[in-house]
């Protein structure tokens, strides 16, 4: 990849911005305590490539995680999630000013549960509510990640920054948005676990198996946003264009909610053939749904049905699954009281899932799952009378 010399500065407290969000949730890593050790002298040094043109992403670490589904991951170096956040911190407010209102994905205050709560009101609102027919259209997009197209990602880009971004560092700030964009972390990583842990997982979701030109990683924040951005134009398409009031999309969920089952239906092509011909992304076949309200619609974890929303099998099972996994765990110290980080690995995984859990009618559900399934914790934590949270035993 050739990167032209740009114009244009990168003011050093704008890294140094950048440097300090970065580190926020990354701190106890290997690679940010390393940087740390000297952040001003490597800030320094990463400042100085930026401006002069030289930075090149380095080696990320690859690995696959099975919770909530299994992914794969690329975790960049912590110099180049600096870089990360310094172009998404110059891009975001412009982002935000053309994105709709329901794309939710790495969006402040606009999570899964912002998701499902405006979901429930589409369908509360489509079905006057509940008391006439609305329908649900759920699409999925096969393998999104891995067949972002790069080279239209990039022409949308520039085409945004040139338009609507007023930096005098405009220049630079396209060129380092190449240079991230174009490398692929695939041809430069370490594995992390044994390579079997790719085993199952379809060709579709991994980085390795792109096409040429293809390909985001998941892991980075610059893939997330981009991602979003990639996808802006069929959101607008699809609230102009085909005219649907209530549509929401989470990445590449999306649903569609109206009073006509057939007109809905009969975008299905039409959509398929938007994505294709201007974005290169195709529907995932066996993830079309399309049902009257009342039969439930699952989104982001949940089950929304008229009135009421209950918490989804996965996440269900992944609650059980954490319990018997830290049950097992226990069981590794033979009586012995278990250390700090074992406790806090128990306290925070199923506070993790209470709190996701609480903000559904669940209670029942809590005090059944934990008072069934979790075993020899409870002299050294407790959880509150509502079963939302625990806390660990002086």
């Amino acid at each position: 990849m050739n990167v032209e010399p740009a114009t244009g500065y990168i003011e050093f407290h704008e890294l140094l911005e950048a440097y300090f969000r970065c580190r926020k949730n990354k701190r106890r890593t290997h690679n940010a305590l390393a940087f740390e050790l000297d952040y001003e002298a490597n800030l320094v040094t990463l400042w100085n490539e930026i401006n002069d043109g030289t930075y090149r992403p380095g080696k990320s670490i690859a690995f696959i995680v099975n919770k909530p589904v299994k992914r794969e991951i690329f975790a960049a170096d912590f110099r180049d999630r600096i870089v990360h956040h310094l172009i998404i911190s110059k891009l975001n407010p412009h982002f935000e000013a053309l994105f709709i209102f329901d794309s939710y994905a790495c969006r402040t205050g606009k999570g899964t549960l912002f998701g499902i709560k405006r979901l429930e009101r589409f369908i509360r609102r489509a079905s006057a509510n509940y008391s006439r027919d609305a329908y649900v259209l759920k699409l999925d997009i096969r393998g999104f990640f891995m067949h972002i197209n790069v080279e239209i990602l990039y022409e949308k880009l520039v085409e945004f920054i040139q338009s609507r971004y007023v930096g005098a560092d405009k220049e630079l700030l396209m060129s380092l948005t190449k240079v991230v964009l174009f490398n692929n972390p695939s041809q430069n990583c370490v594995i992390k676990g044994a390579r079997s842990g790719w085993d199952g997982l379809p060709p579709d979701k991994s980085l390795f198996y792109s096409p040429v030109n293809c390909g985001l990683p998941i892991g980075n924040l610059s893939s997330q946003v981009f991602a979003n951005f990639y996808l802006n134009a069929f959101d607008h398409f699809i609230k102009g264009d085909c005219g649907i009031k209530f549509y929401s999309r989470y990445v590449d969920d999306f649903v569609l909610v109206h009073q006509d089952g057939q007109y809905l239906r009969s975008l299905i092509p039409v959509i398929r053939s938007y994505l294709l011909c201007e974005l290169g992304l195709q529907l995932h076949p066996n993830k079309i749904y399309l049902q009257r309200y009342e039969k439930g619609v699952t989104y982001l974890g949940a089950v929304i049905k008229p009135g009421r929303t209950y918490v989804g099998k996965r996440i269900k099972a992944n609650f059980y699954g954490s319990i018997k996994k830290h049950n097992l765990v226990l069981t590794g110290f033979y009586g012995d009281r278990p250390d700090l980080s074992a406790r806090r690995s128990f306290q925070s995984s199923l506070n993790s899932y209470l709190g996701i859990m609480r903000h559904h009618k669940t209670h029942r559900l809590r005090r059944s799952m934990v008072s069934k399934n979790v075993q020899g914790w409870w002299r050294y934590s407790y959880v509150d009378g509502a079963i939302t949270k625990f806390a660990l035993r002086p």
